[in-house]
């Protein structure tokens, strides 16, 4: 079973078991890339998935083969689905045959008689893919109604080490309290001694710890002893190896004890059992963790209805979302949620867009208004045309940038995969050499003190918390950012934006909304605003000028009723000519009032400010007399000032490019308080533009959202598109807005100093616990007169290490973002 991808870059996402801890993550990209026509491979710790970039086709069972052979076993579950259009036995061969031409489906089984096809796969994978290659085929797919979906990976090890935590608990207590109760409570030891001999004491312990180790323990030997003997040792090699080292002693301690030298017969089941159960108690406790920085995913999968009323056969009938198609008529009630993007055809309503663009007001919809699946309607009742289906949705391609931003790796990253990749290896050579200097410089302290210093090292070492010290900061911060509708389309941008020096921006449709309005009306005396204005817009209700479109979307948001005509003349470069009800009626520029010979001298001063403002303004009059003065703009976004004024604040300059004229250029810029303004520049300008800028400032943020944008976007350090503008300026794009508020791009900015300095601690954090407890679990301080550190110490240290970064990645979901 190959991909059918040829000359065409794809990714491949892989779900992956047996990862669990830093060093991992080398190896099983080491495995990956071996393979032919995989460009490149990123493992990610935190949600255990492998992102591949392939080039072509890939075998994909020789490719989970050697993850198999490599002890990290690609996770697969069975579903099922129901297929309309079987008719005959040939038919069970041609779905066969199309299923087995996607890269991630194995072990088809088409059963005719059900109309069923079962196969296994990676679980999370899309099934578009195979409802739209079926489809192709004649064959319409959809996942059959019992079938749940797969747990995520941190649901499945919550549910896989709940049970095992709580029983080695139960089990290990026990133990715990028989041996080191006597050191904490004054008088136990005589009266365990009086309750439970020395003997039997020691033999109750033998039968508890082997209960730990076999039972709730056995995952880590089934999992750390084959990865050692394959020569790639893991976090559960360091525990199986530690843990078993202590059992193993204590039991020829037990049995045998004239196999040890004199004076160093002494048990250590404790250490054993308590390393396990502590152990699981921090890989529960990171599951717990781990599925809370994937959140946003799985509120983002939630946020899709199971079924919609779709029209079928002259009636709306519920129908699950795979049956639904490009065209179908949907019908939307109060308090649904939009199944699938599609335009309005019936009726009016507000709709709750905050999850696409994290703006808490719901907008209004009429007919011809744009739906985003995903999205709440309000009070009013919906019906509308379905435009995209399955991944084509905005939803999805939500979903999928948020999950290639988190599978992304930063450049600061690097480091740390270089390091990890020999730390296991370190550590158990450390290890070793820790019980052979003890054996070797204090043969009075006896093998058994050489044994437990060298299981503290064993088990304090934590590559774990290097491991996720990176993936799981990008993790909550690319989930909080979608959440405020920010989407990082290159996990670089997360790491790049923290160092831009100069922020640039486009103007129309990134400044200003990129649609004139009716900004200004100012009315002589004698006349009445409401009225003139519904004869100004009677007037262009015959023009295709945006300035004319402008006037009349204005009184149409009014209500006003427009007059009829009872005659019209356009009069070529100074406006238009009209009665009516009897009255002549002129609106143009100040040449068509002068040719009329009508004094302009009252409005004369308001004309040259709004000018200055960088607004058209044009004159009414109305049988010779001046009427009014009106000015059309593109008005300034009310969040611009603040956002740039936050920038600022940051010391951040900003700077415009625009194709606009110099006069209209710098009156917004003056309004706004712009630093620096590049007016009438062509699209290929803009790029030169952004390189000079470069080559002055440093790292550049260029803002945009129009097709002239594209190459700009391109072309700087970080292209921000407005998730509003078009397709290709969206594409060219390292960080989509999906709303127009400019402000976003101060959080997105902040956001990403917060993830880096939250990286920044973890690692240093898990870089100066291995750092400085490694040596002191080597028994360093006993040279100076200090304390040894216990195998069981030793155990609760590595696993609050592993908490505690996950926990600091946490905080980056309610740090508070000022602009």
């Amino acid at each position: 079973m190959t991909s059918a991808t040829n000359n065409t870059k794809s990714v491949l996402i892989l779900p992956v078991e047996g990862m669990s801890c830093a060093s991992c993550v080398g190896r099983v990209e080491k495995i990956i890339l071996k393979q032919p026509n995989v460009l490149n491979a990123h493992a990610n710790l935190a949600n255990a998935t492998v992102h591949l970039d392939i080039n072509g086709p890939i075998d994909t069972k020789q490719l989970a083969q050697a993850l198999q052979k490599g002890g990290y076993p690609v996770v697969r579950h069975t579903q099922v689905l129901d297929i309309d259009g079987m008719s005959c036995a040939s038919c069970v061969g041609r779905v066969e045959k199309l299923l087995n031409t996607i890269p991630f489906v194995e072990q088809v089984q088409v059963n005719l008689a059900t109309q069923q096809a079962t196969f296994t796969a990676p679980i999370n994978q899309d099934l578009n893919l195979i409802y739209s290659k079926l489809n192709k085929g004649g064959y319409q797919a959809r996942l059959h109604e019992a079938q749940a979906q797969g747990p995520t990976p941190a649901e499945r090890d919550v549910q896989r080490f709940y049970p095992r935590m709580i029983w080695a608990l139960v089990l290990a207590v026990p133990v715990f309290i028989m041996e080191m109760g006597s050191h904490l409570i004054p008088g136990f030891h005589a009266l365990v001694q009086a309750v439970l001999p020395t003997p039997y004491n020691i033999y109750l312990q033998f039968l508890l710890t082997t209960a730990v180790l076999i039972g709730p323990g056995r995952y880590f030997y089934t999992q750390g002893l084959p990865a050692l003997w394959r020569g790639a040792p893991d976090m559960n090699s360091l525990v199986a190896v530690g843990s078993l080292a202590a059992y193993l002693y204590s039991l020829v301690a037990t049995f045998t004890p004239q196999l040890l030298p004199e004076g160093s017969v002494h048990v250590y089941y404790e250490a054993a059992a308590v390393i396990v159960a502590l152990v699981l108690v921090g890989r529960y406790m990171e599951a717990r963790a781990k599925g809370r920085t994937s959140a946003a995913i799985q509120n983002l999968l939630g946020l899709q209805p199971k079924h919609a009323n779709v029209w079928r056969d002259g009636q709306f009938v519920a129908l699950d979302l795979a049956q639904i198609q490009v065209g179908d008529k949907v019908q939307l009630r109060p308090g649904e949620r939009v199944a699938m993007d599609g335009v309005v055809t019936e009726g009016n309503s507000y709709v709750d867009e905050s999850m696409i663009s994290g703006e808490p007001v719901p907008v209004a919809k009429q007919i011809g208004s744009k739906l985003v699946g995903g999205t709440v309607n309000q009070q009013g009742g919906l019906v509308y045309e379905v435009h995209a289906v399955g991944g084509d949705t905005v939803l999805a391609h939500i979903i999928q940038m948020v999950e290639q931003a988190q599978a992304s790796k930063l450049p600061v990253q690097a480091l740390v995969d270089r390091v990890t990749l020999w730390f296991v290896p370190a550590v158990m050579l450390i290890a070793v050499l820790t019980g052979l200097a003890w054996w070797y410089f204090y043969p009075d302290a006896g093998l058994s003190m050489a044994l437990s210093n060298a299981v503290a090292v064993l088990i304090i070492a934590c590559p774990c918390a290097m491991g996720l010290a990176t993936p799981t900061s990008i993790m909550v911060s690319t989930g909080r950012a979608a959440q405020m509708g920010i989407l990082f389309r290159q996990g670089d941008a997360l790491q790049s934006l923290r160092d831009v020096k100069v922020v640039a921006v486009d103007k129309t449709g990134t400044l200003t909304k990129g649609k004139p309005e009716l900004t200004d009306l100012i009315v002589s005396e004698g006349f009445e605003r409401e009225q003139l204005l519904a004869w100004v817009a009677a007037i262009e209700l015959r023009s295709e000028h945006p300035i004319a479109q402008a006037i009349v979307e204005s009184a149409k948001k009014q209500a006003l009723q427009l007059p009829a005509l009872e005659s019209f003349q356009s009069l070529t470069g100074l406006g238009v000519e009209a009665i009516i009800h009897g009255r002549h009626v002129w609106v143009g520029a100040d040449r068509l009032m002068s040719r009329r010979n009508i004094n302009m001298d009252s409005l004369a001063l308001a004309a040259e400010k709004l000018a200055k403002e960088g607004k058209t303004p044009l004159y009414v009059a109305v049988d010779q007399k001046l009427a009014a003065l009106i000015a059309v703009a593109d008005p300034i976004k009310e969040s611009s000032r603040e956002a740039i004024k936050a920038l600022h604040k940051r010391d951040i300059p900003v700077i415009m490019l625009t194709g606009d004229n110099r006069h209209t250029a710098d009156a917004v810029s003056q309004q706004l308080g712009i630093f620096q303004t590049i007016a009438e520049l062509m699209p290929s300008d803009k790029v030169e533009a952004i390189k000079r800028l470069q080559k002055q400032y440093g790292k550049i943020a260029f803002v945009g959202d129009g097709i002239n944008d594209a190459p700009a976007l391109a072309h700087a350090d970080v292209g921000i598109a407005i998730g509003t503008g078009t397709d290709i300026a969206v594409e060219s794009a390292d960080v989509v807005l999906m709303s127009d508020d400019l402000k976003a791009v101060v959080s997105a900015i902040d956001l990403s100093i917060y993830c880096l300095r939250n990286i920044k601690q973890n690692l240093f954090w898990a870089f100066f616990y291995n750092i400085a407890l490694i040596p002191i679990a080597a028994g360093l301080l006993y040279i100076f007169k200090g304390p040894l550190l216990s195998p069981m110490l030793a155990a609760a240290a590595m696993t609050f290490s592993s908490t505690f970064v996950l926990v600091n990645a946490l905080r980056l979901r309610v740090v508070k973002l000022n602009h």
